[in-house]
């Protein structure tokens, strides 16, 4: 008779055994594939821009006509949307001013795609609703289902289909908003040094806006374009709360304040940028030690389903395998 191999609730231990050993090789193998083809995220940008400067180099540039040509169909686009929401009496002045600050605040410059979120609140409750409703009571998707179910499945699609287009442009500004709060304090220590060595506010933040553009882009940019809009607006003021309306932070926000009162009443710009940037600095170190108090609760539950029963197997694992051998051999 061939020996049987031990068991653990009924199970083959081998079988689990081999069933473990081919889940770590895989994870092994995904962790080897993960750092072995770690990218830089910079390195697409700069062949992009090696490419481009070769094009220009070579005399290879693109011709105002097309150029002039795509912003005219983008126009025409717009202009088709709009006619469509003003037959419709939709567009409000708030609700279209509203459309246009979310899309700023998403890095989105583009005015005219407003008057698009707006008419997409429109159609993806009607198109998605549509096929929804006629899936589910006309072809009948899901037999099972009670009434209560099919409604509320029907009442979730169109309630979704008509906040996507918010939620979509929420969640870049969330993400947005993220990559400018971990650099701002860096920005503020640059402004300090540009205006302690008697820049001027538009080339510092010009200044600032070339050295950190590698590592924070989106706050690069926002910064760019304030040096750009305080050489040619007549008011330096229109500038700085321009940034802020932007820049969906409170931090920015003071910032602007800050910059628009040492500009109305001359004082000191170093000392209160700096001031900021140790602020900023503290609420960054208070936001991590407040992630890493809730660390002990969060981990609760992954170690209850996934460490103690693994440990509970490795610590009664034999145990039981000797006591059920010792069962069967009676």
């Amino acid at each position: 008779m061939a020996p049987t191999n031990p068991t653990l609730l009924g199970v083959d231990v081998m079988m689990i055994a081999t069933a473990l050993s081919a889940v770590a090789t895989f994870a092994v193998l995904v962790a080897l594939y993960a750092a072995t083809t770690v990218r830089d995220p910079m390195a697409k940008r700069v062949k992009a821009l090696n490419e481009r400067r070769e094009q220009l180099k070579a005399g290879i540039i693109a011709s105002t006509s097309k150029r002039r040509k795509k912003i005219t169909n983008h126009n025409e686009a717009a202009d088709k949307v709009r006619s469509i929401l003003s037959s419709f009496k939709m567009l409000q002045d708030e609700q279209v001013e509203k459309a246009q600050k979310s899309l700023l605040q998403a890095g989105i410059r583009s005015k005219d795609l407003a008057f698009v979120v707006i008419f997409a609140r429109l159609v993806l409750p009607i198109v998605v609703g549509g096929i929804v409703i006629v899936g589910v009571y006309l072809l009948d998707w899901f037999p099972d289902w009670g009434g209560f179910k099919k409604y509320a499945f029907v009442a979730g699609a169109l309630i979704g289909s008509y906040k996507a287009p918010d939620m979509f442009l929420k969640n870049k500004i969330t993400k947005r908003s993220h990559a400018i709060r971990k650099g701002l304090p860096d920005a503020l220590d640059l402004l300090v040094i540009c205006a302690e060595a008697g820049l001027t506010v538009d080339a510092a933040f010009a200044r600032v806006a070339k050295e950190l553009g590698k590592a924070y882009p989106e706050l690069g940019d926002e910064f760019g374009l304030t040096s750009i809009e305080l050489g040619f607006l007549t008011e330096r003021r229109q500038a700085f709360e321009n940034l802020s309306n932007r820049i969906d932070l409170e931090a920015v926000r003071g910032v602007v304040t800050t910059m628009i009162q040492t500009e109305k009443y001359g004082t000191p710009l170093a000392s209160a940028l700096r001031v900021l940037s140790a602020e900023f600095r503290n609420e960054r170190m208070m936001r991590a030690e407040e992630k890493a108090a809730r660390l002990p609760a969060i981990m609760t539950v992954p170690l209850i389903l996934f460490i103690l029963p693994v440990l509970f197997i490795v610590i009664l694992g034999p145990a039981a395998c000797s006591i059920s051998d010792n069962f069967i051999n009676r």
